[in-house]
């Protein structure tokens, strides 16, 4: 057989087929979700989460300091309120000397090159445990945005260097922008949660965070996983109103929604590889249906090779390992 193409030359050898690769993913493309809890010394394994923790802030310092040497320059925080302080108006949350404003501050002052990024909703600090405030059974929206812009300033009077708004309620972006302007802090960025997706994947994250919704669910806010279109509006919209990263989240099941949020926009696009995510590829891995390093750089890969251009994930330790 005589062909003038074979394609499969490009395939031949490892040497050949790294050097051809589209797609390379690095420790730079990784943010990586920490959750904080209160004490010392103190480090719970996470249930639904196997080889992913809950630290205090003092072992937490120490992660991030690892982190850094192995080339990861960007975290997430998280923080887990204790029951005691929860409310319906997010009033710890605003607690200069809070968790995650104490938090923020130790990192920033342990390792100042550190990104740090800060997620800004109200779950963990909800009795209710919902993204915003409970009136008669309902969400409400201007109420919540109101604390949530109040919350962003806070983080950035602490030393964010980024808010991460993840509530999914309307105008939150533009509110954000105006109080961080407001108030001086005109080089905090916001990475805005923009298609957050009402998805059965983030159980695990619940899980460690205590923070499911005490009553129904949260579909009035996050969006429909059903539709695809809506996804580059609501992206436009937080662009227009000042997002400087958007963000599309779970990952793995929405990679078409990355590559169409890829595609209608010109700043950078962020993607969150979610909890249930993690667990199922450690279940599988664990019961040795899959080899679970080569699950990881497969799935991050087709993340970045969606459209991706920064990737939240809790296998981002690993990643690196198996990257180097």
């Amino acid at each position: 057989m005589h062909l003038l193409r074979r394609n499969r030359i490009l395939r031949t050898s490892a040497a050949i087929r790294s050097l051809v690769a589209e797609t390379i993913i690095t420790p730079s493309d990784f943010i990586v979700p920490l959750f904080i809890i209160e004490g010392a010394d103190v480090k719970e394994e996470i249930p639904s989460m196997p080889g992913y923790y809950r630290m205090s802030l003092d072992l937490t310092i120490n992660e991030v300091k690892e982190l850094w040497q192995m080339g990861l320059k960007s975290v997430l925080l998280f923080i887990k309120c204790k029951d005691e302080l929860k409310d319906n108006k997010g009033t710890e949350a605003l607690n200069p000397n809070g968790l995650m404003q104490r938090s923020i501050k130790a990192i920033k002052d342990a390792c100042p090159d550190m990104l740090v990024m800060t997620d800004v909703a109200l779950d963990p600090f909800s009795s209710y445990g919902h993204d915003g405030i409970v009136e008669n059974n309902t969400i409400v929206n201007d109420a919540t945005v109101e604390v949530l812009a109040a919350m962003s300033v806070s983080h950035a009077q602490a030393g964010a260097d980024f808010v991460a708004p993840s509530d999914m309620m309307d105008g939150r972006i533009l509110a954000i922008r105006d109080a961080l302007e407001q108030s001086g802090y005109t080089h905090t960025g916001i990475m805005s949660y923009s298609a957050k997706y009402a998805s059965c994947f983030y159980g695990p994250f619940r899980d460690a965070l205590d923070s499911a919704p005490g009553f129904g669910d949260k579909k009035t806010y996050q969006m429909d996983f059903a539709n695809r279109t809506e996804a580059v509006k609501e992206v436009l919209m937080d662009v227009e109103e000042g997002a400087d990263i958007v963000m599309v989240k779970p990952a793995m099941a929405y990679l078409d929604i990355i590559r169409e949020v890829k595609n209608a926009v010109d700043i950078p696009v962020s993607a969150y590889h979610v909890s249930g995510e993690y667990a199922m590829i450690k279940a599988a891995a664990a019961n040795g249906w899959l080899n679970e390093e080569l699950a990881i750089v497969e799935s991050l890969t087709a993340i970045k090779r969606a459209g991706a251009d920064i990737i939240a994930t809790y296998y981002a330790r690993e990643a690196v390992r198996l990257i180097s």
